[in-house]
């Protein structure tokens, strides 16, 4: 037993010796390429055996024969040690940098194209967050571009239909101020919309710029959904008496939500001035609310003849107006994208399809707890 002890001991402090100065020299070469990290481990690894077999060799005192023997058949471990690390080093390093080549590629704007062949497990599980970080970006890119468009075309948008009121009421400020005016009271009466109407549009790109930024603070409130539709066609009657339209409510169930009441009666507001201006006269707009699942739907549908399928997709967008002979332009086109930011912001959706005769917009929303 005293032997074996003392031959694990000079075998433990060979390798040590040889396993510090392998821990230093990893630490002097970490920055260094893995090739020459996986080489320096297998050459620790053959040199703490060789040591710890010398050690005891020469403390038993084995022939110079046996001695030479032992030696020999280290060193060629060595040797197939080395040679197999280095080949593993350098096809690990050949897929790293694969690996690196395409991570440069989506980098750059580009997408991520995964290389091919096999690969380590860590390197495989890199290879699968990369290439859905790329479909991020890639879907992030797409929404920038996206907005970006809107942006320039609301900003055109806004700026002809700022410029045409603001043409009127300089004439006929003009007017006025220069005594042409036959009836000033009617001067003043149209100055007095095309104000109102200025401002109507300057409060829904407040009211757009808070929901974009996330600042729409919502006050949540127990309601029935058939008192808020009841609500919604008491405000748009006269302006349907004005068009010429029928409001009709169809299957309002009394469903309750916890929704703001205020921002809400704004969605379906919009949802009906839009329905009506886009109505011809005699047509109908119909409202109905019924109960789906776990939420409840909303919906409002006009006479509008229908919306083209390649325009539907961007019906919610900021600054769209549809452009189809059946959906002439009205407004500044900031209602719809202020419906779908109202909703999203109460957990709910907002579509649109086309049916027979026109379209129907649906808002569908949770239902009170």
């Amino acid at each position: 037993m005293q032997d074996m002890l003392l031959i694990a001991l000079f075998a433990f402090l060979g390798a040590a010796a040889a396993g510090l100065l392998g821990a230093l020299a990893l630490r002097l070469l970490r920055h260094r390429s893995l090739v020459v990290t996986l080489t320096v481990v297998a050459a620790v690894a053959v040199t703490a055996m060789l040591a710890g077999t010398l050690a005891v060799a020469w403390e038993m005192f084995l022939s110079p024969h046996d001695l030479t023997v032992v030696t020999v058949v280290v060193a060629m471990a060595a040797v197939v040690s080395l040679a197999t690390a280095l080949l593993l080093g350098r096809w690990v390093v050949a897929r790293s940098r694969a690996l690196t080549d395409a991570a440069r590629s989506f980098g750059d704007g580009g997408s991520f194209a995964a290389p091919d062949g096999p690969s380590t497990a860590e390197l495989d599980a890199l290879t699968q967050e990369l290439a859905a970080t790329s479909a991020k970006l890639a879907e992030s890119r797409e929404r920038e571009r996206t907005l970006e468009t809107s942006r320039r075309e609301l900003v055109a948008w806004i700026s002809h239909d700022l410029r045409t009121p603001l043409a009127g009421l300089r004439a006929m400020s003009e007017a006025l101020e220069d005594g042409m005016a036959a009836d000033s009271g009617r001067y003043l009466r149209q100055i007095r919309t095309e104000v109102e109407r200025m401002n109507g549009m300057v409060g829904d790109l407040f009211e757009l710029s808070r929901i974009h930024a996330g600042a729409l603070a919502l006050t949540p409130a127990r309601i029935s959904v058939h008192d808020l539709v009841g609500d919604a066609l008491a405000g748009a009657d006269p302006l349907a008496r004005e068009h010429g339209v029928r409001l009709v409510g169809e299957r309002v169930e009394a469903v309750p939500v916890e929704v703001d009441t205020k921002e809400m009666s704004r969605v379906l507001g919009n949802l009906l001035i839009n329905a009506i201006r886009r109505t011809p006269a005699d047509g109908t707009v119909a409202v109905a609310a019924h109960r789906a699942g776990d939420g409840v739907v909303l919906s409002v549908t006009d006479g509008c003849g229908g919306i083209p399928d390649e325009d539907l997709p961007r019906v919610f967008d900021t600054g769209w107006r549809g452009n189809h002979a059946r959906t002439p332009p009205a407004g500044a086109g900031l209602g719809l994208a202020i419906v779908r930011g109202i909703v999203e912001a109460h957990r709910g959706s907002a579509t649109v399809r086309n049916v027979v005769g026109g379209c129907r917009f649906e808002v569908t929303l949770p239902t009170a707890g």
